[in-house]
């Protein structure tokens, strides 16, 4: 019998059924315990701002307004969560408002007359300081700044290069040298004297309003994809100021330009060493005007390399570029106000 009991006895190093469920009930709680915690770090991470951002635009940069009823940042450019409106009723529930500098330097009766708190005002501008205007009046109005300056609170460029995985290179036919298109020549401008100077030692063909051969939309890619080098002279010389003259103009065209802007390694912030020849290269303006000349075959398409890894993004459309507030909202500074924007604008 006692042989028998032993046998049918628990060993006693072995935990029993208790013990066993206290200890799973407790490695539970932990578990869940965890799991509470890990999610409330995510949702303190979170944006804050969980419903649609509302965007005023307080007055349409373009001469004609589009339709933006609808969800078109969206529907056009997979930005979610982002309405626009200008509907001016809707100030006091707006997010950000949207002031264009060019209705502002008309009238500072443009403005609101008060702001609501919590609410955060963007300058918006697209020009240099040399054809910016009306500027020292603002001061302590705006909170955010939209420009082509890399160092603006959301950096809006006129083009940009993407990646892309065609590895070809494509050159159209061409029939001419240089060419340029101009439309506000003015002989103040440095670029005029440059062209003047330039062109005793080589042909230019010229087109624009300046010259009295205005292009059409549709043509001027035609037209300037023609001509082995392309002008791409700034009306002014600003840091970042890098126009579509080369985006579109040149490398969307298929031409390589000849810059005429910042220094070259602001330009290489944005484009190949390689994709554009810049005048400060040359010493002379008739060593420029000879290298453009002389240049072989091989010699030249070799500017064109950057084409086997990207492709040009153009900024042509207003909408885009509004759009583009909502994504860069959850990092944009709160409460920081710009004390003078003319110091900031021109410095």
């Amino acid at each position: 019998m006692l042989q028998a009991s032993m046998l049918t006895r628990p060993p006693r190093h072995l935990p029993s059924v208790k013990v066993l469920i206290t200890v799973g009930l407790f490695i539970t709680m932990l578990w869940n315990l965890k799991y509470v915690l890990n999610l409330s770090d995510v949702f303190s991470r979170a944006p804050k701002h969980t419903k649609p951002l509302m965007i005023l635009v307080w007055e349409w940069p373009s001469k004609q307004a589009p339709n933006i009823s609808m969800d078109i940042c969206r529907d056009l450019y997979n930005v979610a969560g982002c309405w626009l409106t200008m509907d001016r009723r809707l100030l006091s529930q707006a997010d950000v408002v949207v002031f264009h500098h060019h209705t502002l330097q008309q009238s500072r009766d443009k403005l609101p007359k008060e702001k609501p708190p919590g609410q955060n005002w963007l300058w918006v501008s697209l020009e240099s300081p040399t054809n910016t205007k009306a500027l020292a009046g603002w001061k302590q109005t705006f909170n955010w700044v939209m420009t082509y300056r890399q160092d603006s609170d959301i950096f809006m460029p006129y083009g940009k290069l993407v990646p892309n995985r065609s590895a070809t290179v494509t050159i159209p036919k061409k029939t001419r040298l240089v060419s340029w298109v101009i439309s506000n020549y003015h002989r103040t401008q440095k670029r005029a004297e440059v062209y003047k100077n330039l062109s005793r030692y080589l042909h230019v063909d010229i087109y624009g309003k300046a010259s009295k051969k205005p292009l059409c939309k549709d043509c001027l890619l035609p037209t300037t994809s023609k001509s082995k080098f392309y002008l791409a002279f700034e009306n002014s010389i600003h840091r970042d100021y890098i126009t579509e003259k080369v985006w579109r103009n040149s490398l969307m065209a298929g031409t390589v330009p000849v810059v005429l802007g910042p220094p070259r390694a602001n330009y290489e912030q944005f484009v190949p060493a390689d994709s554009f020849i810049h005048v400060d290269d040359f010493e002379s303006l008739a060593e420029l005007a000879t290298f453009l000349k002389t240049m072989n075959a091989s010699r030249y398409r070799q500017f064109f390399a950057w084409q086997k890894r990207y492709s040009v993004k153009l900024y042509a459309d207003w909408r885009e570029r509004i759009c583009m507030i909502c994504t860069r909202y959850p990092s944009l500074p709160q409460g920081h106000v710009y004390p003078d924007l003319e110091s900031w604008f021109k410095a």
